[in-house]
């Protein structure tokens, strides 16, 4: 929709955002002080630091985009998610819940320790202890982990379930090695020792993470000896770092900036399609959010097209539903809720909110979620609800909205596995409450019993029947204001080659180099 065929309140929100965004620093001023490059470096910057450096600690991609250099995993799925060979030479299926793998020989961990079998079943067994990671390992069964030899496993899963392997794909997939957790104890999310092409040498939090080449790696040798995750929170200066030649790659181009990058004949602008939701939340246990009539309210209050034009400049469009259009059982057809203040007041005043009611709406430093919740604030008070903006750092972020001291929140969700169970199980099914990924700590036993269903069938044409199902009585809820779908937007020098991109969000830097 063209900017000019909006209303009256458009053009307010439109004000708004250039306030928010309008008193740009110069874009060659510094907050933070520069990265010093050395010769064969890669400097990358990224919004906020990773959470932890244990893929059993934490389920996000700040975290994943680190450890996916630090491990590797049996499989892959590259860049066109085909499964590849990865810590697994080969695999067959023995029947409907249960694989073989036989492992490359020879791998060796960062700590020198070959990689065996038992390696393989103490990740599993371990991981699937972890609340944080249990919507993607919770679906095996330990009693189907059987080491045959050092280099063949079993692996099986409770019941039929047909994304099995894109799940075994995952970072929270990550092969460890037990020596070195055993040691390392509850210090291991910042002491990891993996098998893959690059090793940790430092991390100051919140500053800085630095990588260097594992020189025993067992696949595509890394061309780059050294890399460092700058964090960095604040856009504008990523991009001053770019232009200053400074940073060589980075992630969470503001959309704002896109013409700033398309100008500069030194840098390159990369563009995915990729399979991220941006959405606002509800914690549905709290105060006035039990009611659905409110949830549903708010939904009709929010002008979310014009938000999305004004915050991302044109960059992706108004989200439907849960699942974004590139997973393959999205629902195309999902009717969006209509802005609707009229209705939305009546929605309140029928659930006794009529005079409104006073909310917090949390999220991380993301420059692009802060200004939705500012337009929130401003255009919530149409209905009587007085929003309050919280802002804090992501760790903090994560704390609040996994222990449900949340309202509202404002939070991206990546299916990385392609696979629409990952973009709905860990969101919605209530086993996943809190630490899980259900921040919302929505519950609907109906929505349990599918989406059980739906990950035990085989057949794809069912299973696209269910999650049909599915995504219509999570609209009908309204446990979230469905806002974004986006792309990933990476900016890179000229001379930097190999990177390629993934439509998961995270990358594997082996493959690197720098053009002479």
């Amino acid at each position: 929709m063209k900017q000019k065929s909006y209303s009256l309140m458009l053009v307010v929100i439109l004000i708004l955002s250039i306030f928010l965004g309008g008193c740009k620093k110069n874009p060659k001023e510094r907050v933070e002080d520069p990265p010093v490059k050395e010769e064969e470096e890669l400097i990358i910057a990224q919004g906020a630091d990773a959470r932890t450096l244990d893929p059993h600690g934490s389920n996000d991609q700040l975290s994943a985009r680190v450890m996916t250099q630090i491990y590797d995993t049996l499989i892959y799925q590259n860049e066109n998610m085909e499964l590849e060979p990865g810590l697994a030479s080969e695999w067959i299926q023995i029947d409907e819940t249960t694989y073989e793998f036989t492992l490359k020989e020879g791998v060796l961990f960062h700590n020198g320790e070959e990689m065996t079998a038992y390696d393989v079943k103490f990740t599993l067994l371990r991981g699937m202890e972890s609340r944080q990671v249990s919507g993607v390992l919770g679906i095996l069964d330990p009693e189907k982990l059987v080491v045959y030899d050092r280099y063949t496993i079993r692996i099986g899963t409770k019941a039929p379930f047909s994304p099995v392997l894109a799940h075994l794909a995952h970072s929270a997939s990550s092969i460890l090695n037990e020596k070195a957790v055993t040691e390392a104890g509850e210090n291991y999310g910042t002491n990891p020792i993996g098998t893959g092409p690059y090793r940790l040498v430092n991390w100051v939090q919140e500053k800085m993470i630095h990588l260097e080449k594992f020189e025993g790696y067992f696949n595509q040798d890394a061309r780059i000896k050294s890399i460092k995750f700058m964090i960095i929170a604040d856009g504008e200066n990523r991009i001053a770092g770019l232009e200053a030649g400074e940073i060589d790659i980075s992630y969470d181009v503001p959309p704002i900036d896109i013409a700033i990058i398309e100008k500069d004949e030194k840098l390159n602008l990369l563009r995915t399609p990729n399979f991220s939701i941006t959405s606002v939340g509800f914690n549905i246990e709290r105060g006035a959010f039990k009611d659905i009539r409110v949830r549903q309210a708010i939904n009709h209050a929010v002008d979310m097209a014009a938000i999305v034009e004004a915050v991302y400049y044109g960059v992706g469009y108004q989200a439907t539903g849960p699942l974004g259009p590139n997973v393959w059982a999205a629902h195309q057809k999902l009717v969006p809720y209509k802005y609707d203040i009229d209705l939305a007041k009546a929605l309140m005043e029928d659930a006794g909110f009529g005079d409104g009611f006073k909310a917090t709406i949390w999220t991380n430093e993301n420059l692009q979620r802060i200004d939705i919740a500012n337009i929130l604030h401003n255009q919530l008070k149409a209905i009587n609800i007085d929003l309050e903006v919280k802002v804090v750092d992501w760790d903090t972020y994560l704390d609040v909205t996994e222990s449900g001291q949340h309202d509202m929140f404002l939070f991206g969700w990546v299916t990385v596995t392609g696979d629409p169970d990952y973009g709905l199980y860990s969101l919605f099914h209530s086993s996943q409450v809190g630490t899980g990924g259900n921040s919302t700590f929505y519950k609907n036993e109906d929505v349990d019993i599918l989406l059980d269903a739906a990950r035990a069938e085989t057949d794809l044409d069912s299973r696209k029947e269910y999650y049909r199902i599915i995504q219509e009585i999570i609209r009908n809820d309204a446990p979230m204001v469905f806002t974004w779908v986006g792309e990933d937007i990476i900016a890179t020098q000229k001379n930097v080659k190999g990177f390629i991109q993934h439509p998961s969000g995270t990358h594997r830097l082996n493959t690197v180099f720098f053009e002479d």
